[in-house]
């Protein structure tokens, strides 16, 4: 436990928490609003995230030991703050609390609210309030679990000595369960034997369905979290994903909250692990190697191209493959950034990678952040048929170059020659053509639609949200709907052109350190959408402070920065980390974020861009 002395705690930086208000009202908490005061004498953690976000369902995940060892002392409450406008509708904000398992309140907060009171910038984005109400911590991006559990120890060690601390049930109200045959399934496929098999994503199943695409025929893996495998009664899956059929009639499964590519055998009904090892993949491991040696980060979607199973790797920004003659894995494209570049493998840029889908020459990718339609070529190089960024999308037909999308996860290929495309947030299935470069719209009225499988004439659509797959028939001719463009709702940050002093504001957890022993333990990269907007200030360094020059004929932009940070203990018996060969080492923990921060030029405003990864910006305390 870290020591809590007065000369400590007095010198931690505290700024009183604003009212957390949200016109989506609260959920899980059994109908009933909060403010800070009900919750007074209790630690409370604001966790900021939006459920497109590969990053904050990651947090989600890390937030799971922390919310459970400290039940009557800490509150968890989720913000949720959209980015999509499908986001912002509250039923798709109740249906993903309960699709990712959410077991604490959360605020509906579809206008940014609390996002603003708070200068939220970045998803996720984690606070903390101490038991007198008052903010002493700010963490963006993932990888903090273990800095906020330090801090939540300290704070309950002084807080239990001053009287302030209140322990007791939190205000978490479990929802009914609702009793349908699939949960929100993710993906599925056909088998040889002609029915289909279906992730069975939020009970954490495999369901084979029968030839009608209704029936079940049985349930593989015994529900709830877990990575076991055994046989199809005993194996144990964490949100399944992805589906894809292997030359020897096996089928892989991207495994994806257990960061692993699972083997599933519909003759012998067994579960093996074909790659990863049950841990996410953190900055600096390695990306390549043995299949079951290499950690994985999020794999959504998996396809058999080329004789290698891809991989979509959504929580990496990233595509990897597994070569089942070698037994290793390794990255094929991308470079963990998040955006859209396309060019050779290793230099493209990816942003949620969510659904693949092969055909003789080229492999289609649904990049679902980026709202984009993309395929890589047999030489593996990346191209974009659709989509511009992460800040434009919508519903519009027509030439592929201004065609937008929402969203999507999921990519079919027809027979054709085009690909049907599951928008995701626009509820609809879209095609595009790559022999006229037109996007039209196959059918509408879906909700959530995350896969599609063909079948003769018809094709299934995985119409998640309904929990369902539904059947259509494929029409001979794409519709056109009404246009419909969006711009992420963010409000822009006014910045004054000329010189901007850009400040990545990250201390290290109580009792660590930065970590140099291997090199300089920090990371900053810097772009800008339009290239323009930047005179100087791009590119990669390790200092975390910068200043760039923006060009005043360029009134407004998105400024990309990329932070990382390592840190170990100062003391080396002080905690040991998991090591993937059985050995200890001292406790050692990557922080890591990207932000995308709309800005606009205007003369007065401030020179000051300060973006906090760990910590607080002592200017603002």
């Amino acid at each position: 436990m870290t020591d809590a002395s007065p000369s400590r705690t007095s010198r931690r930086a505290r700024v009183r928490a604003p009212q957390l208000t949200g016109k989506g009202g609260w959920l899980n908490t059994g109908g009933k609003p909060y403010t800070l005061a009900d919750l007074r004498g209790r630690i409370i953690i604001l966790d900021f995230w939006t459920f497109c976000c590969i990053n904050c369902l990651h947090v989600l995940d890390e937030l799971r030991e922390l919310e459970e060892k400290h039940r009557d002392t800490v509150v968890i409450i989720g913000v949720h703050s959209p980015k999509f406008v499908h986001e912002a509708e509250h039923q798709a904000v109740v249906d993903a609390v309960e699709r990712y398992g959410v077991e604490h309140p959360v605020l509906d907060d579809p206008e940014l609210a609390t996002w603003k009171q708070y200068a939220v910038r970045a998803w996720p984005t984690l606070v903390v309030i101490d038991p007198e109400g008052y903010v002493v911590a700010q963490h963006a991006g993932e990888g903090h679990g273990h800095a906020i559990e330090r801090l939540v120890a300290e704070l309950e060690t002084e807080h239990a000595a001053k009287g302030t601390l209140r322990r007791g049930d939190g205000p978490y109200v479990a929802p009914e369960p609702e009793p349908t045959v699939l949960r929100f399934p993710g993906k599925a496929l056909a088998l040889p034997s002609g029915n289909f098999l279906v992730t069975d994503t939020t009970r954490h199943q495999l369901v084979e369905l029968a030839a009608d695409g209704e029936s079940v025929v049985r349930r593989i893996g015994q529900g709830g979290r877990g990575l076991t495998d055994s046989t199809w009664v005993r194996a144990r899956f964490n949100e399944p994903q992805g589906l894809a059929l292997l030359p020897d009639g096996s089928v892989a499964v991207a495994d994806t909250v257990n960061h692993a590519i699972r083997r599933f055998d519909p003759e012998s009904g067994r579960v093996t692990t074909l790659a990863g090892t049950g841990y996410q993949w953190m900055q600096g491991e390695p990306t390549s190697g043995p299949a079951r040696e290499v950690s994985l980060s999020s794999p959504w979607d998996v396809a058999w191209w080329q004789g290698k199973l891809w991989i979509a790797m959504a929580g990496v920004h990233q595509l990897w493959a597994y070569d089942p003659a070698e037994d290793t894995v390794a990255v094929t494209a991308g470079t963990t950034n998040e955006g859209l570049v396309d060019g050779p493998g290793p230099e493209a840029w990816f942003a949620q990678p969510s659904g693949l889908a092969a055909t003789a020459d080229r492999l289609w990718l649904a990049d679902s952040e980026t709202s984009a339609l993309r395929w890589v070529d047999l030489d593996g190089a990346v191209h974009t048929a659709v989509g511009t960024g992460l800040f434009d999308f919508g519903h519009r037909d027509g030439a592929a170059e201004q065609a937008l999308l929402q969203h999507p996860l999921g990519v079919t290929a027809l027979p054709d020659g085009s690909v049907a495309i599951s928008d995701t947030y626009n509820h609809a299935l879209r095609r595009y053509d790559p022999a006229t470069g037109e996007v039209g719209t196959l059918a509408t009225d879906l909700r959530e639609p995350s896969g599609a499988v063909l079948d003769g004439d018809e094709i299934l659509v995985v119409e998640s949200a309904r929990h369902r797959l539904t059947r259509l028939r494929l029409p001979e001719e794409a519709v056109r709907v009404e246009s419909v463009a969006h711009r992420t709702q963010r409000a822009a940050t006014e910045v004054a052109p000329g010189e901007l002093k850009l400040d990545v504001i990250f201390q290290a957890p109580a009792g660590q350190k930065l970590d140099t022993r291997y090199g300089p333990s920090t990371r900053l990269l810097v772009s800008a959408t339009p290239p323009e907007l930047l005179i100087t200030g791009e590119g990669a360094g390790t200092d975390l402070n910068r200043t760039l020059t923006l060009n005043e004929a360029v009134t407004e932009g998105v400024l990309h920065v990329s932070a990382m940070a390592a840190s170990c203990d100062d003391d080396p018996a002080g905690g040991t980390s998991r090591s993937k060969t059985g050995g200890e080492y001292p406790a050692c923990h990557v922080h890591q974020q990207d932000w995308g921060v709309p800005v606009r030029l205007t003369e007065g405003a401030t020179d000051r861009l300060p973006l906090v990864l760990a910590g607080m910006d002592d200017r603002n305390a």
